[in-house]
């Protein structure tokens, strides 16, 4: 049994999210029944393939109408704290909160004229498309129901390519600025985790000197930049002023009432436990790593340029994960275990925490009007995943998918706005 859990464990569940997956089996059933293809020899006319591929949009349709539904009903549970009593949360044991509705409905007409996913004969709804569909359907319900006062963005794969730097030419930077002129607040929430602000201006120095010589940004909107490392414990903010263009925040300033609570005992405890479970991976799984020891983190990279394969990556963060949460300093104090593409990190707190700590310092906003934007969702060794507990979420695979999420709100915002 205890193998058999660690088997479908390891290569299934925590590769995969639930709500998706259940989505995708839904969708399955319109599919199989009016989009399979037909013998070539007897293929009908474009006529009857234009009925078809009508007909699946308008089955695949009615289904995110009702998963809609099931939403909105899960969410209506939670405000009258019924918690875990929802149809969906019956039918997905996962799910989590949701901070605004989503358009469901709307979204999959949208993604449905860009990737025809109801003209498809031979590939069924896949994960990208579902994923894609509910990026959209969450920006139509920031838009409708509520507004957008911060976006948080991941670094790697989300706004430069993994290992790389925000270069000046990054075709994100614009969207940024236009975000910023809008007067909606940003924050790049990453695992990179200096105490130095020079370090943080390496990796971003194309937008911060974008930001920096911008003539139509007021100073109150460049103030809306900030940069959160470690995941949640280093706070930076855009300074003109700085060589680096950002300034240290003390942890004082910006520490949610829960942070100050974490005694540096218990993180010293966590860090050293974490560490001895990575030199354990390092043994044990050969791994041509050195250990790297910081302030509030401990990981291992690669040594001599290696490449590691993802199960030896991902082995070492469960391996690790599964140490630490099973000892009772894990129990006290939150942390974060994470594949960082070619290296392991354990991290005090997580991006949840650094969400609500940007929220907070920028004003108290709320989580309905915060939008994560990240690639790694998954839920284990994916550090994006937390959020979801503080703020909406958009999942990307990739950096010019943020442009286009980015456009895409932007058109939404646009549109709805005429509409009023």
């Amino acid at each position: 049994m205890t193998t058999r859990y660690r088997v479908e464990y390891a290569l299934k569940t925590h590769r995969r999210d639930q709500l998706i997956e259940w989505i995708k089996g839904l969708l399955a059933v319109p599919f199989v029944l009016h989009s399979q293809p037909t013998i070539i020899n007897q293929e009908p006319g474009e006529g009857l393939t234009t009925l078809a591929a009508a007909d699946t949009h308008q089955r695949y349709a009615e289904i995110m109408q009702d998963v809609e539904r099931l939403i909105e009903a899960h969410m209506h549970h939670e405000k009258v704290s019924l918690p875990g009593k929802s149809k969906l949360k019956l039918l997905v044991p996962t799910v989590g909160t949701f901070f605004t509705p989503l358009h469901l409905r709307e979204a999959f007409r949208y993604q449905d004229q860009r990737r025809f996913i109801s003209r498809r004969r031979f590939v069924a709804p896949s994960f990208n498309d579902i994923r894609l569909i509910l990026n959209s359907a969450q920006v139509l319900g920031l838009i409708k129901t509520s507004s957008v006062e911060l976006i948080t963005f991941d670094g790697d794969v989300t706004l430069y390519d993994d290992g790389t730097n925000l270069l000046s030419d990054n075709p994100v930077i614009p969207c940024i600025i236009r975000l910023l002129r809008q007067g909606i607040k940003v924050g790049i929430v990453t695992a990179a985790g200096y105490s130095e602000a020079p370090k943080y201006y390496e990796r971003l120095y194309g937008l911060l000197d974008a930001v920096h010589e911008n003539g139509v940004l007021t100073t109150a909107q460049k103030d809306g930049l900030v940069v959160m490392g470690g995941e949640s414990n280093f706070l930076f903010r855009f300074n003109p002023a700085e060589k680096s263009k950002l300034s240290y925040i003390p942890r004082e300033e910006w520490l949610l009432d829960e942070m100050r609570s974490w005694k540096e005992e218990d993180i010293k405890e966590l860090l050293d436990l974490a560490e001895n479970a990575l030199l354990t991976c390092k043994e044990t799984l050969h791994l041509p790593v050195e250990v790297l020891r910081k302030d509030r983190a401990v990981g291992v990279y690669p040594i001599h340029g290696a490449k590691m394969d993802r199960e030896l990556l991902e082995e070492t963060v469960l391996a690790v994960q599964n140490t630490v949460e099973r000892s009772a300093v894990g129990a006290r104090l939150p942390f974060c275990a994470f594949n960082g593409g070619n290296d392991v990190f354990v991290d005090i707190g997580d991006k949840s925490w650094g969400v609500r700590a940007c929220q907070r310092y920028l004003g108290g906003i709320e989580p309905s009007k915060t939008l994560h934007i990240g690639d790694q969702f998954l839920s284990a060794g994916a550090n994006d995943f937390r959020a979801r507990l503080a703020s909406t979420t958009a999942w990307i695979a990739s950096p010019k998918e943020t442009v286009d999420l980015l456009d895409e709100l932007d058109s939404v915002t646009i549109t709805h706005a005429k509409a009023s």
